[in-house]
């Protein structure tokens, strides 16, 4: 999966760009993007309900936490988790998986409250949604910006 964006072309014009050499700016600048976008949208919602009946101050923690599993999941290269380029440290490649293991078990953990929190206490109860959906939304764009930072770079350039 971390070789998706070697077979985009650009239409059918003679424009010939080889995404190689920048794909892992692309694929930074994107999950740099989503990231961004992800907190500016819980910032709007946090100004727009400063009271904290309509919207529970709370409720950031999955931003965080999603955060967290942002840093976490791309703390590990690719090569650390296949065990080519790591080896010392006290649990080695084991070491690695765990970590990244947790790392997404944080982030799909996240996704899944935000949507709780989405439905549990802002559509079932009829209080204003935007709030809900900013939640969900913040996460979901931390959450695929990891995935784009992690999968969508390529570490043979660091070679």
């Amino acid at each position: 999966m971390s070789g998706f964006l070697d077979g985009i072309r650009c239409g059918d014009c003679e424009c010939n760009v080889d995404w190689g050499e920048r794909r892992n700016t692309i694929a930074s600048v994107a999950a740099g993007v989503l990231f961004f976008t992800g907190w500016w949208i819980i910032i709007d919602a946090a100004v727009k309900y400063p009271d904290e009946g309509q919207f529970h101050h709370a409720y950031h923690t999955c931003g965080v936490i999603a955060t967290l599993a942002f840093l976490m999941i791309n703390a590990v290269s690719n090569g650390q988790v296949r065990g080519d380029s790591y080896s010392e440290g006290c649990l080695g490649q084991t070491g690695a998986r765990v970590w990244l293991f947790i790392g997404f078990m944080l982030a799909f953990g996240s996704l899944i409250a935000s949507m709780w929190i989405l439905f549990g206490g802002f559509v079932v109860p009829k209080k204003p949604v935007y709030p809900g959906i900013a939640i969900f939304f913040q996460n979901a764009f931390i959450f695929f910006g990891g995935l784009v930072f992690k999968f969508g770079r390529t570490e043979d350039l660091w070679q």
